[in-house]
C-alpha cells in the first residue's frame, strides 16, 4: 500500500475501471463532526458512496441516452447517517439491540479477543469451545477467557465453528500470513468469464434515475455488508429478492433496515426438490446474483462464478467476504467488528486500558457501496463487452485501504476537494453551496450534528419506520426507496 491508496473517490473508481474523466462531475458537501475517528473513516465512506452513485450515473446515462453523465452529489451528512443507519432505525418508536451480551471485547491471559455472539447459533459455538453451559453469564465467560491466551481462544472458537478474532496491531497484521495476502489484492477484483453476448437491457425514456430498472437481482446475502448493496440496487430500480434458507433466519431489527425496496423469501436448496426447482427457475431469468457466505459455502449449489458463466452466460456475479477468498482464513467465517480487531483497526482507535472501535460499521457499510459500484460498473462494462463478469471485495481488503490511509488519508479532502470541485455547505444547512472550495487548512465547514434531515418516516407491515435515507445522489435524485420492509421470508420466490 502506498500514499496513492488512501481512501479518496479516485482510487475506488480506478479499482472499478471507472473512466477518470467522469470525476469532474462529482462534487462533495463537506461536514465536520462526520464520522470521527483517528482514522480517515469519513474519507473512506465519502469515496465508497461517491463511487456507487459516480457508477449509477454512468449507467444511467448510458441507459437514458443522455450525451453527460449527470452530476453526483456526496454530502457527508446523508452518508454519516447511511453508515449508521442500523442505529438510526426505529420500529414502531423502539429502537433496536444491536449487539448481544456475549458480542464484545474480552481481556485474555496476554491481551484481548473480540467475540461475535448476536446468532443464538454462533453463541451456542462460542460456549461450547469453551466448555461452559449454554446459560452462562458473562462473568461465567470473562473468567475462563481471562485464565488462556487471545489466539488460543481465536483457534479453539474457530475450529467450533463460532467466532472470535483476537487484537492485533496494524504491524501484526501485515505480517500475519493472511494480513499479507489480503495486501497482495486489489480493492475490488474483477473480471469476466466465457463469451457472452453483450446484453440488452431497455433504455430509459431520457430519465436516469433508475440504472438498475429492469435487473433482477437474486440476493443471496446477509448482516449488512451485502444487504446494504442489494439495498442500494433496489434504490435503483432493480428487482431485488433476497432468497434465505427457512432454518436460517435473519436478525429481525437487521433485516429491517437492510430490507428497504427489496422482497424477502424463503427456499430450502438442500432438502426440498420442489424449492430447489423454484430456485433454478429463479436463476434462469436473474440479471445479477449476489452473494455473502463465506468463500466456497454455496458453491454446491453451481453458485461459483465458473459455474454461474456456463449455466447463465452474461450474468453478473457479485461475491462477498469477510477476509478474501484467499489465504488461510480464506473459507472463515467474519464481521465487521472481528475484521477490525483483526487488521489493527481496533488497537489505533483505542486506548492502553481497552481496544477502540469505528465510529460506525464502515467496513461493512463502505464495502456494500463498493459492491453495488461494482455491479453497476460490470452491467455497464456488459453493454459493450458481454461476458460473465465477477465482483469480489472483501472487508479485511476495504479495512487495509483504510488502515493505509491513515498518514495521507488526515488531506484526502483537500485532495478530493481540487480533483472533484468540492463545495461547502453553509452552516445547519442540508444543501451545499456553489461558490468556494474546501481545504483543510482556512475554509469553514458546515457542521454534523442533528441527522434530522437526512431521516425519513414511513409506514409499513412492521409498523411505523424511522430510517437513514440513501446517501446516493446524482441528477437531484433518488430521494428514497419505492417500497419500505417487510417481514423475514413473507414473500412469493418469484420476480415481479
Amino acid at each position: 500500500m502506498t500514499h496513492s491508496d488512501a481512501p479518496t473517490t479516485e482510487f475506488a473508481w480506478t479499482a472499478l475501471g471507472g473512466d477518470l474523466g467522469l470525476l469532474p462531475g462529482l462534487s462533495t458537501v463537506v461536514r465536520s463532526g462526520a464520522l470521527e475517528a483517528r482514522l480517515p473513516v469519513r474519507d473512506l465512506a465519502r469515496a465508497c458512496v461517491g463511487a456507487c452513485a459516480l457508477a449509477a450515473a454512468e449507467l444511467g446515462a448510458r441507459r437514458a441516452g443522455l450525451a453527460e453523465v449527470p452530476e453526483v452529489r456526496v454530502d457527508d451528512g446523508a452518508v454519516a447517517t447511511a453508515f449508521v443507519s442500523e442505529r438510526h432505525l426505529l420500529v414502531d418508536g423502539r429502537a433496536p439491540v444491536t449487539f448481544a451480551p456475549l458480542s464484545r471485547f474480552w481481556r485474555t491471559a496476554d491481551g484481548w479477543v473480540r467475540t461475535h455472539a448476536n446468532y443464538p447459533h454462533h453463541r451456542a459455538r462460542l460456549l461450547g469451545a469453551l466448555g461452559l453451559p449454554d446459560d452462562a453469564s458473562v462473568e461465567a465467560v470473562a473468567g475462563c477467557l481471562a485464565e488462556q491466551s487471545a489466539v488460543e481462544v481465536e483457534d479453539a472458537v474457530y475450529a467450533a465453528g463460532g467466532l472470535a478474532v483476537a487484537l492485533r496491531t496494524p504491524e501484526e497484521w501485515a505480517r500475519h500470513e493472511q494480513g499479507a495476502a489480503v495486501a497482495g489484492q486489489p480493492l475490488v477484483e474483477r473480471g469476466a468469464l466465457g463469451s457472452a453476448v453483450p446484453r440488452r437491457l431497455p433504455p430509459l425514456a431520457g430519465d436516469p434515475l433508475s440504472p438498475a430498472a429492469g435487473l433482477r437481482v437474486l440476493d443471496l446475502t446477509r448482516v449488512i455488508a451485502g444487504p446494504v448493496a442489494t439495498r442500494t440496487l433496489a434504490l435503483l430500480g432493480a428487482d431485488v429478492l433476497r432468497v434465505d434458507p427457512p432454518g436460517l433466519p435473519e436478525l429481525a431489527d437487521q433485516h429491517t433496515d437492510t430490507g428497504f425496496g427489496k422482497r424477502s423469501a424463503t427456499l430450502d436448496l438442500t432438502a426440498g426438490r420442489h424449492d430447489r426447482q423454484v430456485f433454478e427457475e429463479l436463476l434462469a431469468s436473474a440479471d445479477v446474483v449476489v452473494t455473502g457466505y463465506r468463500p466456497g459455502a454455496v458453491d454446491r449449489f453451481g453458485l461459483s462464478a465458473e459455474a454461474l458463466a456456463e449455466r447463465r452466460p452474461g450474468i453478473v456475479v457479485g461475491q462477498l467476504s469477510a477476509w478474501g477468498a484467499y489465504g488461510p482464513w480464506g473459507g472463515r467465517r467474519g464481521f465487521d467488528s472481528l475484521v477490525q480487531v483483526a487488521t489493527g483497526i481496533a488497537a489505533v482507535e483505542g486506548s492502553e486500558e481497552k481496544p477502540g472501535a469505528l465510529p460506525a460499521q464502515a467496513l461493512d457499510h463502505g464495502t456494500g457501496y463498493l459492491l453495488a459500484a461494482g455491479v453497476l460498473r460490470a452491467v455497464t462494462e456488459g453493454l459493450d463487452e458481454g461476458g460473465t463478469r465477477f465482483v469480489r471485495p472483501a472487508l479485511a481488503r476495504t479495512a487495509a485501504w483504510l488502515t493505509a490511509g491513515d498518514a495521507a488519508g488526515r488531506g484526502g479532502a483537500t485532495a478530493e476537494a481540487s480533483r472533484s470541485g468540492t463545495t461547502t455547505a453553509a452552516s445547519g444547512s442540508a444543501e451545499g453551496s456553489s461558490e468556494g472550495s474546501y481545504s483543510d487548512s482556512g475554509s469553514a465547514e458546515a457542521s454534523y450534528g442533528d441527522p434530522a434531515p437526512w431521516l425519513a418516516e414511513a409506514d409499513s407491515a412492521l409498523g411505523r419506520l424511522r430510517y437513514a435515507l440513501p446517501p446516493v445522489s446524482f441528477a437531484g435524485g433518488p430521494g428514497d426507496w419505492s417500497r419500505p420492509p417487510g417481514p423475514w421470508g413473507a414473500d412469493s420466490p418469484r420476480w415481479v
